[in-house]
């Protein structure tokens, strides 16, 4: 591969494991807890889309509370605060996908940086408990730009903290839609494809599908 000004990673689904706050659903209405964490993932992408193409822009943290609500409501569930707090607390302690840490440890010397929805509290949280944030030289939020991905002014953070081309950056997604976004914004794309999904039909194809950072991490040693 050639030269590349640094690796920028999507932190949600990515290096971080959504799915891990279904313990934390489950906990409080057994028998509902990956049925929950997957409908508030999916309500939570869809309010930051919704929200972008609205212009009414709120933070992260609020979109993702907002989307908790929405999903418990359609699941008849009936949270007090307590349950709440402590399901958002959920996602300030997500835990890493296994290979994480070791993989990122394998790209010593290669510039690496974090670009996600999260805010900077959200990231700089949930980034340290997963063990994570010594590896990463800088935390980009989309606060900075108040749009959500796939918007190009948040792919520009990118090019802009790194001084460079957009062909000068490999972004790292495990979500599809992301991918689509940096592609079409001109960085090269690197789907972790987790789940063996079909590709996206947007007709902008990632450069490389690799299952996890483990094998990406093979490719760049």
């Amino acid at each position: 591969m050639r030269h590349f000004a640094g690796i920028v990673f999507d932190a949600y689904g990515t290096l971080l494991d959504v799915a891990s706050v279904s313990a934390t659903c489950e906990a409080r209405w057994p028998g509902y807890g990956t049925t929950l964490a997957q409908l508030w993932r999916t309500c939570q992408v869809e309010y930051s889309w919704l929200r972008s193409l609205m212009g009414r822009h709120a933070d992260f943290w609020q979109v993702t509370g907002d989307a908790l609500d929405f999903a418990c409501a359609t699941l008849d569930l009936d949270p007090t605060p307590a349950d709440r707090s402590a399901l958002l607390d959920g996602y300030l302690h997500l835990a890493p996908f296994p290979e994480v840490a070791t993989a990122l440890g394998r790209l010593a010397g290669v510039r690496k940086l974090v670009l996600s929805n999260g805010t900077p509290v959200m990231l700089q949280t949930g980034l340290a408990h997963a063990g994570i944030a010594d590896f990463l030289e800088s935390i980009l939020s989309v606060e900075s730009v108040r749009i959500f991905k796939p918007a190009p002014q948040v792919y520009a953070l990118a090019t802009t903290f790194l001084d460079c081309a957009p062909a000068d950056i490999l972004f790292v997604s495990a979500n599809g839609w992301d991918i689509a976004g940096a592609t079409a914004f001109g960085l090269r794309t690197v789907w972790l494809n987790r789940a063996g999904a079909p590709a996206e039909q947007l007709g902008l194809a990632p450069e490389i599908v690799v299952p996890d950072l483990a094998a990406l991490a093979d490719m760049l040693v």
